[in-house]
């Protein structure tokens, strides 16, 4: 009998906690890594031939939005296809729990806009076998899993189930009502949340709406309800929050609850997140994030935004773009309603008018509109072969000029001859290095952002690590690769209170990938038909993992799931 269940051989070793690298052996036996040194290969019932790649620890992806997805794919792919073990789920304030059967149905439409998940997918996926959060965590728990999932303890719905959420839009709680959220905040953090999440935008320039265009429930939350949910951390004496919103709320969240809190986000001058947040210049905002931690004593981490984006953008279901009301307004509705909307010509005015605030740019991104492509027509579209063989493959700009039209003219006409289902595909914007590198070695900076499990059908920032291990480290070498896995795994894992994790170390969770450094990148973007309900996603898989373990088990091997599901839930305070 085999000593231990992997052996992995001579592999180049980053053990995560900025130890300088070394080659060397990992043993791994019920889960747990049993030695890093030297070891027969006699001794393994499996052995993983690393010589040439990188062995180290799985990545921790702190801002993920498979809520529901995890129901209908163990591996929360695309995280799980880009070395990523353990996933932090309710982020944004935005989930499913707690929620009443009456207001299911109310709570998935909001997530259908502020976070893109198809309706019908969650409608067809989703079990709800709960009300209360903590049944949604033992909904979790035996679930199916190929990844480890934690969860934070969104406070949308807790303003939904406890106040009811067009109530509470216009008058607030009351001290009763808050009263009762805070409790529940606490049973839910006993259960097993690590800490609050809230999406704190204002009413202006906020793309992260509800279903209807109004501000999200938590958008407006009072100094009174925000010191009210911080104060619940403060006496119990653990867990993290998470939000969207300004960099002072975030001091103010981080100073009364005494805990840390992740801040969304930090962005290199000149870039954007998936939301379109750029608000400060980068070396101000570091500096700012110094400030609070080193003389405010406000722990205050960032969720810093690596990744280049490069989009498709689909009217039928596209929101990022809600920061202007002219669009926020077409794009409500039904699909018939959207196509009439987008048809009209005396809305189109207003809609340019918003392009050229963008100085000619599309999205939250701010792509040039002449460099969009018609990637594809829909095959159920009226016509769709001439559609395609006149449109598809041009840009924009080529088409406006070829039909003597405005370039967002030229671009409604081809979407409202498709019904809306075009997908006009992006440029890649790319990011200055200088920039990314000094966001990205910041203090405070936790690279990620990657937004899995939402607006699928837009962008693919959930192969973040791939990005950073390849093409800022390896191509542009803007820190080493010893830091880049202390930044995706270990410090993440401190950040939220992820304590067995994050690092390779004799007797902690065997959460292991190994990768060919040279080898290592994202794939091209394509679309798989792979949702419940027949719905599709844009995803990026990736190449050069050889190998992606989770709790001691093999769930990739250069790409091709094993169908293996060793994924647990994490419960903050007891694992």
């Amino acid at each position: 009998m085999s000593t231990y269940d992997i052996v992995i051989k001579a592999g180049t070793i980053i053990d995560g906690l900025r130890t300088p690298r070394f080659k060397g052996d990992v043993a791994i036996k019920n889960g747990k890594i049993a030695l890093i040194g030297s070891v027969d290969a006699s001794e393994g019932a499996e052995v993983v031939d690393a010589s040439g790649k990188i062995v180290a620890p799985g990545v921790v992806d702190l801002h993920t939005h498979y809520d529901s997805q995890l129901f209908w794919d163990p591996w929360c792919t695309m995280s799980g296809w880009h070395g990523v073990t353990s996933v932090v789920i309710g982020n944004c304030g935005f989930g499913f729990a707690p929620c009443r059967p009456q207001d299911q149905d109310r709570t998935m439409l909001s997530l259908s806009r502020n976070e893109a998940v198809p309706l019908k997918t969650m409608r067809a996926g989703m079990p709800w076998d709960w009300e209360t959060f903590p049944e949604y965590l033992d909904s979790v728990d035996r679930t199916p899993k190929g990844v480890n999932v934690m969860s934070l303890v969104p406070l949308a719905p807790l303003y939904t189930y406890v106040v009811g959420v067009d109530k509470a839009k216009e008058f607030r709680a009351s001290d009763e009502e808050l009263d009762e959220m805070c409790r529940l905040v606490g049973v839910a953090m006993e259960a097993g949340g690590c800490g609050w999440s809230s999406q704190i935008s204002g009413d202006l320039g906020n793309v992260q709406r509800d279903y209807d265009g109004t501000p999200m429930v938590t958008d407006q939350m009072t100094e009174r309800e925000i010191v009210a949910f911080s104060r619940v951390l403060r006496k119990i004496g653990r867990g993290t929050t998470q939000i969207t919103g300004s960099l002072e709320i975030a001091g103010l969240i981080a100073r009364e609850s005494g805990r840390p809190i992740i801040w969304n986000a930090l962005a290199p001058t000149g870039s954007v997140n998936q939301h379109g947040e750029s608000r400060y210049p980068h070396l101000d905002t570091i500096a700012r994030l110094d400030e609070l931690n080193q003389e405010e004593g406000a722990r205050v981490f960032a969720s810093a935004q690596i990744v280049r984006f490069k989009s498709e953008i689909v009217l039928e279901d596209y929101n990022l773009m809600d920061i202007f009301p002219a669009w926020m307004e077409a794009s409500l509705g039904t699909l018939e309603e959207k196509i009439a909307k987008f048809s009209d010509p005396g809305r189109r005015p207003a809609l340019k008018e918003a392009i050229d605030q963008l100085g000619g740019g599309f999205g939250a991104a701010r792509y040039r509109l002449d460099e969009i492509t018609v990637n594809w027509i829909s095959s159920d579209a009226p016509n769709a072969l001439q559609l395609k063989e006149r449109y598809e493959g041009f840009t924009i700009g080529e088409i406006a000029a070829r039909e003597g039209k405005h370039l967002l003219d030229a671009m409604l006409d081809i979407a409202v001859a498709g019904n809306l289902n075009v997908g006009f595909g992006t440029t890649t914007i790319e990011m200055d290095p200088q920039a990314v590198k000094e966001v990205g070695t910041s203090a405070m900076a936790l690279p990620g952002i990657s937004d899995g499990g939402a607006h699928t059908k837009f962008v693919t920032t959930a192969r973040f690590a791939t990005e950073l291990l390849a093409h800022w480290v390896r191509d542009h070498e803007i820190m080493s690769s010893e830091e880049a896995h202390w930044r995706l795994s270990a410090y993440p894992a401190m950040a939220v209170g992820l304590k067995d994790r994050g690092s390779l170390a004799e007797g902690k969770a065997a959460d292991v990938i190994v990768y060919d450094p040279d080898a290592l990148d994202a794939l091209p973007q394509e679309r798989l038909y792979d949702y419940p309900a027949g719905e599709w996603r844009l995803v990026q898989k990736a190449k050069g993992y050889d190998r992606i373990i989770v709790n001691g088990q093999t769930t990739f091997i250069d790409g091709e799931c094993t169908n293996a599901i060793p994924g647990r839930l994490l419960r903050h305070g007891s694992e």
